[in-house]
């Protein structure tokens, strides 16, 4: 990727100034994020039925999907008992594994949300915070920074008789996500020309752009991300991304112990945070390499059941 030609070429070219803005704030750069690195994809796949091995495991594993599907139900009902509120706000971009994180747990939990997208240039929608990073929630008016206290805070409202362990597996696991998964996003969803441009249409199909933007990002910012992806490789000590990417996937199916979800019968906030992260990828290329080399498929399957319909609010 050393050239664009064509109209892109002179787009770029004459739009130096929004690259250099753009690159700083776009989804999965170093610099824009709730926490201080490159973490920034996110998005919402097709709902999809799972499919499972054949026999006596397929049925085992179809009856849990059926059986946590209702608990689901029954859970989201409780919880709103415990907890209502008037109006959540999201302030995002669509490209944002932790504007990600959260959307997977109001989805879980069943809580309606609106979305503002947030022009990763510009801003403007939350010139009103003196926070200038998302995600931002506001919760009736009540405003909530960085994806990990957000999630935290809405669990606290919600379950306000538990009190959390900061040693145990749950903990450990969010903290691995913020910690270690995120850092293999960027250097494979841009690790080769055509993975950078596939995942710049889907930046700039899904975020709030102008058309210039939309052509500056979709060229000027996949050329750039290619190479912060290799520098970002060298940073963590990452030789080959997909086998670290495969790795990791494999490191959380072990951490599962044959068990349907970290949280045993139904989702902890552990598998919300690695299902959040992963659902951006799950369709690029990169996310379907992932599910036919690694064991994560089926959980993903099983995630993306009992998360299911996103309780977004349309307008």
């Amino acid at each position: 990727m050393r050239r664009v030609t064509g109209l892109a070429a002179r787009t770029i070219s004459s739009s130096v100034a929004i690259n250099s803005r753009l690159t700083q704030s776009m989804a999965i750069t170093t610099i824009s994020s709730s926490e201080p690195i490159s973490r920034r994809f996110g998005g919402l796949p097709e709902i999809k039925t799972p499919s499972f091995a054949g026999g006596v495991a397929g049925v085992v594993f179809f009856s849990a999907a059926a059986v946590s599907s209702l608990g689901q139900e029954v859970h989201a009902k409780e919880m709103a008992q415990k907890f209502n509120p008037k109006e959540v706000v999201l302030y995002q971009y669509e490209a944002c594994p932790f504007c990600n994180k959260v959307k997977a747990f109001l989805d879980y939990n069943k809580i309606p949300y609106k979305v503002v997208e947030v022009n990763p240039i510009s801003k403007k929608e939350i010139k009103w915070s003196d926070y200038k990073k998302v995600p931002i929630l506001t919760v009736d008016g009540e405003q909530m920074v960085d994806s990990s206290v957000i999630i935290d805070s809405l669990f606290q409202k919600m379950h306000p008789e538990i009190s959390k362990s900061e040693d145990d597996e749950e903990t450990k696991w969010r903290k691995w996500v913020d910690n270690h998964l995120v850092h293999l996003l960027s250097p494979n969803i841009y690790r080769n020309t055509s993975e950078a441009l596939e995942s710049f249409e889907y930046i700039t199909t899904h975020g709030n752009f102008s058309f210039t933007e939309r052509l500056v990002a979709k060229y000027a910012g996949a050329t750039a991300m290619y190479f912060v992806s290799k520098k970002l490789k060298k940073k963590y000590n990452i030789t080959d991304e997909r086998a670290a990417l495969y790795d990791a996937a494999e490191t959380w199916v072990d951490a599962l112990k044959e068990r349907p979800y970290l949280g045993g019968s139904k989702p902890n906030l552990g598998d919300l945070a690695v299902f959040g992260v992963l659902r951006p990828i799950r369709y690029l290329r990169s996310g379907k390499d992932m599910v036919d080399n690694t064991r994560i498929g089926e959980w993903y399957s099983r995630m993306e059941n009992t998360v299911g319909e996103p309780s977004r609010i349309k307008e």
